[in-house]
């Protein structure tokens, strides 16, 4: 979970330069403002999941899924309705952009992981 969340400021880093350096400084923040609307509510999530609960058994982690998605989702339309309200000027295409962006390093995130759990197990039948 910590290496997607790094992945994800990375990426917004990044893409955050990038916009700023091509367009000025009005994307280059909003790109930034939209991978944190993305980081922070999954950071939210990672915690809410490893934390530990008095409880250790399979129904208290999936209560704390459940809450944590609950709470990744009202966070994020809160950092969003926070974003177009308070910050002007605002790029929106910027805006989006970084929070696309951070989004797909979770999706990445599963692939990579999907795809080494297929190549330790095939390593592990082979050996």
């Amino acid at each position: 979970m910590l290496k997607v969340l790094v992945g994800q400021l990375g990426i917004g880093a990044v893409l955050a330069a990038a916009l700023w350096g091509l367009y000025g400084h009005v994307a280059g923040y909003s790109a930034l403002l939209g991978s944190l609307t993305c980081v922070i509510p999954n950071a939210f999530l990672a915690l809410r999941l490893v934390v530990p609960r008095r409880d250790p058994g399979a129904r208290a982690l999936i209560r704390a899924a459940y809450i944590g998605e609950l709470g990744k989702l009202g966070l994020t339309v809160l950092m969003f309705s926070i974003v177009f309200v308070l910050v002007r000027p605002l790029s929106a295409v910027a805006l989006f952009a970084g929070f696309i962006a951070a989004q797909l390093v979770t999706f990445a995130g599963f692939l990579l992981r999907d795809k080494a759990a297929t190549e330790e197990t095939t390593s592990n039948n082979n050996g």
